[in-house]
C-alpha cells in the first residue's frame, strides 16, 4: 500500500469517490489517491478493457484517466484533490466506450 513519506499526520479531505466518502491527505493528485486507496485498477481501457493504473506520475502516459466531478478523461495526476470533490473510476466498458 502507498503510504507518504512524511511521518507527521496529514490534513485530511473528504471526497467522494466511486460513491463512498472517503477521507483522503490534502494537497496530494488524484493519482496518489489512487494508490492511497489501494484502488486499483484506475480504469480499464475502451477496445480491450485491460486494467490500467497510474503510471508516469507526471501527465505523460494517460494512464490515470478518472471521471473528476462529471467530466470523464481527466489525467489524475494533474489534479490536487479538494474537499468536496467527486470521482469516479472508468471501470466499465460497453459499446465501445469506457464509463
Amino acid at each position: 500500500m502507498f503510504r507518504l513519506i512524511d511521518n507527521t499526520d496529514p490534513e485530511l479531505v473528504e471526497i467522494e469517490f466511486d460513491g463512498t466518502t472517503v477521507a483522503v491527505p490534502a494537497g496530494i493528485s488524484l493519482a496518489a489517491v489512487i494508490f492511497y486507496l489501494d484502488a486499483m485498477p484506475a480504469r480499464k481501457t475502451i477496445l480491450s478493457g485491460s486494467p490500467r493504473a497510474p503510471f508516469c506520475m507526471m501527465g505523460a502516459c494517460f494512464e490515470c484517466l478518472l471521471e473528476i466531478d462529471g467530466i470523464e478523461n481527466q489525467r489524475a495526476c494533474q489534479v490536487e484533490v479538494k474537499a468536496g470533490m467527486k470521482v469516479t473510476r472508468q471501470l466499465t466498458v460497453s459499446g465501445g466506450e469506457a464509463t
